[in-house]
């Protein structure tokens, strides 16, 4: 009977290993915009689709850049943010709000202008970033920290912090409710945070997710999406009944998350480039498309209102550093 029951868990973990079939993407080529700096690392993107201004962090090279998506052009390089991760634009601010990883900061910028406006120390590895626009804070995830630094928007002054007794993934506000949406990846937990009060008020289990590193939710229609690095799974979590809807697989290391919530479309760009597009009906998910998109295309941004995604790579078509766009064909 024990023979029995390991053959039976071989054979499933088998099948869940097997490569996924490639499945057609839903876009097409929208146009490419050469980046300036060398083919090394970029990290998150940020739009403000209003303005048509996309902030690209180049991690690699300690630079933001700034691109008029509506112009096609790059506007400005800022210098000097070290090894920049996480990099978050909040037009209502005017201000664009970056991790320089390798000093422990977060340094805060003037979306007109690209002038450094101040900085504000976190935790080891600053990374993943969010806005509460009820407290006006930036939250910072201090991924080897194992933390959450929460900055004044304003002033860049400390408003505390929150610790996650473990390593930290990504961080969202969920508007319904008023609360913050942390992943505790090497925990495989969802954390619910209270701004008011810092406190963790609730720790979601999340059972078939290894590493759970991507974030981002749906909040007309109460989900998030969690994207666990360590098995290629995407997790669909009920925000109404704090349950597990639905789990599919993705592309080998999933990274960034973005929604596109009046298409109700998802994308998981991950490290190994393969990028998932997957569609939402009755709070269900389907997969769209699944395909290798570009080499070191981990990083996706949408305008919503274009339904366009861009995706800043080190090799374009000419072998150099290039922003790529496409358009959905449904």
């Amino acid at each position: 009977m024990a023979v029995a029951a390991l053959i039976a868990v071989a054979v499933v973990v088998l099948a869940w290993q097997r490569p996924t079939p490639t499945v057609a993407l839903p876009l097409r080529p929208a146009g490419e915009i050469s980046l300036p700096g060398d083919s090394s690392r970029f990290d998150y993107a940020s739009l403000d689709a209003d303005r048509g201004l996309l902030f690209i962090a180049h991690l690699g090279a300690s630079q933001v850049i700034e691109v008029d998506v509506h112009a096609n052009r790059v506007v400005r390089v800022i210098d000097g943010v070290d090894q920049v991760h996480g990099v978050l634009v909040v037009p209502q601010q005017h201000r664009v709000y970056a991790t320089a990883t390798a000093a422990n900061q977060l340094v805060i910028l003037d979306e007109d202008t690209g002038a450094r406006l101040g900085q504000a120390p976190t935790s080891d590895y600053p990374d993943g970033l969010a806005y509460d626009p009820q407290h006006h804070t930036i939250w910072t995830t201090n991924e080897t920290g194992g933390s959450e630094t929460v900055i004044d928007a304003d002033n860049g002054h400390i408003r505390g912090t929150v610790d996650l007794a473990s390593e930290a993934g990504n961080v969202a506000y969920d508007p319904a409710t008023a609360r913050m949406l942390v992943d505790v990846q090497t925990r495989d937990v969802l954390a619910v945070i209270d701004p008011a009060t810092l406190t963790i008020t609730r720790r979601l289990p999340l059972p078939g997710c290894d590493h759970n590193h991507g974030l981002t939710l749906d909040p007309a229609h109460r989900m998030a999406f969690v994207a666990c690095d360590g098995n290629a799974t995407l997790l669909t979590i009920d925000l109404n009944r704090w349950k597990v809807l639905g789990t599919q697989r993705v592309g080998d290391d999933p990274d960034v998350l973005a929604y596109d919530p009046s298409a109700g479309r998802l994308y998981v760009a991950a490290e190994s480039g393969r990028l998932t597009t997957l569609d939402q009906h009755d709070r269900r998910l389907t997969v769209a498309g699944r395909a290798h998109l570009a080499d070191g295309a981990h990083v996706v941004a949408i305008d919503p209102t274009t339904h366009r995604s861009y995706y800043p790579v080190p090799h374009g078509t000419t072998g150099q550093p290039a922003l790529l766009s496409f358009d959905s064909t449904r």
